[in-house]
């Protein structure tokens, strides 16, 4: 995904606080999981790094979710999330949000953000915020094809629900960790 106009703005001024460490992502593409090297990729957390190495080109050739990477090269994989249609109970929402932000049906089209993860080489460059900022504008402008009114995600522990949280995530109170945002307040991330 090329980012252009503003969304390069909001990209550049998050820019100003990262440390790179050791790794220069500033060319950073994100693109569709293709012929990229996954045997290679390693993060913290067991479950995400089998998924990548295991079943997300599954997951693709199923239609199951749709995987991005993050690559300096083409081949090497230094993050990745996954998309897919999704939809939430509007009773499972915060009636003060729900009242403001979501039309009056029973059921409130989302996107699922399933699966984010950055190798273990780029931590602490902050490419997880980049990898959720790619993410959040893609199902932006997915939403104005296919009708999404929220990014949900199931944050696989405290501190990746606090990562979230930090982003503008919402609690959803009936589920432990699902968190979520309304496509509004995406928008706002990217203004035109």
């Amino acid at each position: 995904m090329k980012l252009c106009g503003r969304q390069r703005i909001v990209i550049k001024s998050m820019w100003r606080s990262v440390n790179l460490k050791e790794k220069d992502l500033s060319d950073l593409k994100f693109e569709p999981l293709g012929k990229h090297d996954r045997a290679a990729f390693t993060c913290e957390n067991r479950d995400l790094t089998d998924y990548i190495k295991k079943q997300a080109s599954q997951d693709v050739s199923r239609n199951a979710a749709a995987v991005y990477v993050a690559t300096l090269d083409g081949k090497n994989i230094l993050g990745y999330y996954t998309l897919s249609q999704y939809s939430i109970q509007l009773d499972e929402i915060p009636e003060q949000v729900a009242k403001k932000k979501f039309a009056k049906y029973k059921t409130v089209s989302a996107t699922l953000l399933g699966r984010l993860a950055r190798d273990i080489s780029v931590k602490g460059s902050e490419a997880g915020e980049l990898l959720l900022l790619d993410a959040l504008s893609r199902a932006l402008q997915l939403s104005k094809q296919v009708a999404s009114s929220a990014v949900v995600v199931d944050a696989k522990d405290k501190k990746s629900a606090a990562f979230y949280m930090k982003y503008g995530f919402i609690e959803l109170p009936n589920t432990e960790r699902r968190l979520f945002i309304p496509m509004a307040t995406v928008e706002q991330l990217f203004p035109k």
